[in-house]
């Protein structure tokens, strides 16, 4: 189901939390067909993601991919949902894979089976160590015209959210890389 013109209205504008209204208009805009989020939380966003972004322009529901801790949160981690309640609630609004585990040893299960993306989504609800090491296999799935956008502040104060450029993802894959390539030279 696309929401009408005045959700889309409300969603881009006036919706809460306001730094989410830049992903918004940006899944208007763009028409992602395959999004990759890694820190889904409790799936406000990502549902109002999903019906914003609809079926892809040939059709095809838009795929999306969602890496979560889900059932390994600790007590100090921020609020989220089930494997299963993630499920139930996003099948209907796309073609969805979710992934449990950190970004970083997820990314590593999956990356060579998943392809490129358009859209990547890096919530600030994640430890930045496991996001640190996860830049290496990120690379791998964006390509010059894939948007990334990655969300300031820690998972207590989540902040606005910033693009990087293609160019900036592979330096920090290669900052990635470059601690182990120290200890085995």
């Amino acid at each position: 189901m696309v929401p009408g013109v005045w959700h889309r209205l409300w969603l881009t504008w006036w919706s809460r939390p306001a730094a989410d209204r830049a992903l918004h208009r940006h899944v208007l805009r763009s028409r992602p067909t395959r999004i990759l989020e890694i820190g889904l939380g409790t799936l406000v966003r990502t549902e109002r993601m999903l019906r914003v972004a609809g079926v892809g322009p040939t059709g095809e529901p838009v795929r999306y991919v969602g890496l979560d801790r889900f059932e390994g949160r600790s007590a100090t981690d921020p609020p989220g949902v089930s494997l299963k309640e993630a499920h139930r609630r996003l099948h209907a609004l796309a073609r969805v894979q979710l992934v449990p585990g950190n970004p970083d040893t997820a990314l590593a299960r999956v990356c060579n089976h998943l392809g490129a993306f358009d859209l990547v989504i890096i919530s600030a609800d994640n430890d930045e160590r496991h996001v640190e090491r996860a830049w290496f296999f990120l690379r791998r799935l964006v390509t010059t015209t894939t948007t990334v956008f990655v969300q300031a502040g820690s998972s207590r104060g989540a902040g606005p959210w910033t693009t990087l450029a293609p160019s900036r993802v592979d330096e920090l894959a290669t900052r990635a890389v470059q601690p182990g390539l120290r200890r085995a030279g």
